[in-house]
């Protein structure tokens, strides 16, 4: 003998008519049951994607990893330019002082 299946706690109020409580009552105890399903389907929903990750996600952030790589690689270049910039640039204002001292 099967018990018969829940009713929708989203569809319908399962202690509006319950002779112990007040509306108010049965409307808290309401707004209660259905954040407790809330919670249940999130825990089902974070289960899910810790036991199969989402390939698409995957997918996703393995092309933002590849271009992120060629950023850093090309922010090392652009730096390592500015660097040897500054050093032909103060190499030549040495060699430029070093001339009119003489």
């Amino acid at each position: 003998m099967s018990s018969p299946p829940p009713p929708d706690v989203f569809a319908e109020n399962p202690y509006l008519n319950h002779p112990n409580l007040s509306l108010i009552e049965a409307d808290v105890l309401w707004e209660y049951a259905k954040l407790a399903q809330n919670l249940k389907q999130l825990k089902q929903k974070t289960r899910n994607l810790t036991e199969q990750p989402d390939t698409r996600l995957l997918a996703r952030l393995r092309a933002v990893e590849n271009k992120m790589g060629l950023i850093l690689t090309l922010f090392k270049a652009s730096v390592w330019g500015v660097i040897n910039e500054q050093n032909v640039a103060s190499h030549d204002s040495l060699d430029a002082t070093s001339d009119t001292f003489r």
